[in-house]
């Protein structure tokens, strides 16, 4: 079956009654996880960007005790699958400032980790990786917030 075009499936949803809209929504949360977490952050959590900064900054720091810095290997596993969390969580929000203060907050939480980056390069990659990331979101905000932002983000490169 092929899937319908945004501009389709949005003129069909506009002609649809509400309770059958609801069930629709039911529906798709049921099948996927992604779904339902999208789903939630729009009722619940959209309105009010701050404090879902904040939940997420918790659910990063708790991440963050669960890694191994015994072994760079395991290190890397972990800091990737907190890469990708927060990635999804930016994809959310759809907003620079909060994918500028996650990757930051992420960053801090990397070099407090007090990590051989220098051994492991693909740990230093991964590391530069989300340096040019932010440096590329930065560019795309206002002139103020840049300057607030370039500061931070000097001290993450030092």
């Amino acid at each position: 079956m092929k899937a319908a075009s945004v501009h389709e499936i949005k003129k069909e949803l506009g002609s649809i009654a509400s309770a059958n809209l609801v069930a629709l929504c039911m529906n798709l949360v049921k099948y996927k996880k992604d779904n339902k977490e999208l789903l939630t952050y729009l009722l619940f959590h959209a309105h009010d960007e701050q404090a879902f900064v904040v939940l997420v900054k918790e659910e990063m720091d708790a991440l963050f005790l669960d890694v191994n810095t015994s072994s760079v290997y395991l290190a890397k596993k972990t800091l990737r699958k907190i890469l990708r969390t927060i990635t999804k969580y930016i994809r959310y929000t759809e907003s620079k400032q909060v994918e500028l203060e996650l990757l930051m907050y992420y960053c801090r939480g990397v070099k407090a980790l007090n990590l051989d980056m220098e051994s492991s390069v693909v740990l230093t990659n991964l590391y530069n990786q989300q340096l040019k990331k932010i440096q590329k979101a930065i560019a795309t905000l206002h002139e103020d917030l840049q300057f607030d932002f370039q500061e931070e983000l000097a001290s993450l490169v030092s």
